[in-house]
């Protein structure tokens, strides 16, 4: 899903150039332009009758937002081996193995800072702590953050794990944590189980500071929190 979305927002990019401003961002003119440029990925047909509101709506993430402090010294003299995955790396993180649906809501940027927080707490504590942390940053982290199910910027996400905290919550339905996803999945592009995404735009869920109930400890208790936030150099 990840690499779709890339995929989705890159045609979006396209089809705001002077060349191809006349063509749907979905045509078959854009996927040979495209595919005449001989990158690295081979573009084609993933959408079918979606309207170009709903493909935006799936780029959630808003560029040129604030930015995190720069670390460029972390890693010392590391030697870099020639092949690495995470999920041989670290096999009990079972975050790292996880891809959430975020239904009709343009909250890719809450959940790619969740999930990689999530994966984080687990591999700083050597594979001996999982937790799922809640997207409910998606409703409570206001201005800092961005605009809830119509947009926002990761690092803000992480600047709110840090000063904020966040507390647990698994995917929609699922009971599991304080504060579990509240917007359920849809069919993003075929045909299946779950009612197929329309609409323009998502309505962002209210914040509720409160776990489900039943559920304990407490929404504070629950909280975990980072110590910094910061970036990393765009290089190996």
């Amino acid at each position: 899903m990840r690499h779709l979305l890339v995929a989705v927002c890159l045609l979006l990019g396209f089809a705001n150039s002077r060349s191809l401003s006349s063509s749907c961002i979905w045509s078959q003119d854009i996927i040979n332009h495209i595919n005449k440029l001989n990158t690295t990925w081979k573009a084609g047909q993933n959408f079918y009758n979606a309207d170009q509101s709903y493909l935006k709506c799936l780029c959630g993430t808003i560029l040129h937002g604030p930015k995190l402090p720069l670390k460029t010294s972390y890693s010392g003299k590391v030697k870099l081996p020639d092949n690495f995955h995470s999920q041989t790396q670290w096999p009990n993180c079972s975050t790292i193995q996880e891809i959430q649906d975020h239904g009709y809501c343009g909250s890719c940027w809450a959940f790619s800072a969740v999930e990689s927080i999530s994966d984080r707490v687990c591999i700083h504590s050597g594979g001996k702590k999982n937790v799922e942390a809640s997207v409910d940053l998606l409703s409570c982290c206001g201005f800092e953050c961005g605009m809830g199910c119509n947009g926002g910027n990761p690092s803000g996400a992480w600047q709110y794990w840090t000063v904020s905290g966040l507390v647990s919550g698994r995917l929609y339905g699922s009971g599991i944590g304080c504060r579990p996803y509240t917007i359920p999945p849809c069919e993003h592009h075929v045909n299946g189980s779950w009612p197929p995404c329309s609409g323009e735009g998502g309505d962002t869920p209210p914040c509720v500071k409160m776990c489900d109930a039943g559920y304990t400890p407490s929404y504070e208790k629950d909280k975990i929190y980072s110590e910094s936030a910061y970036s990393v150099p765009s290089s190996p």
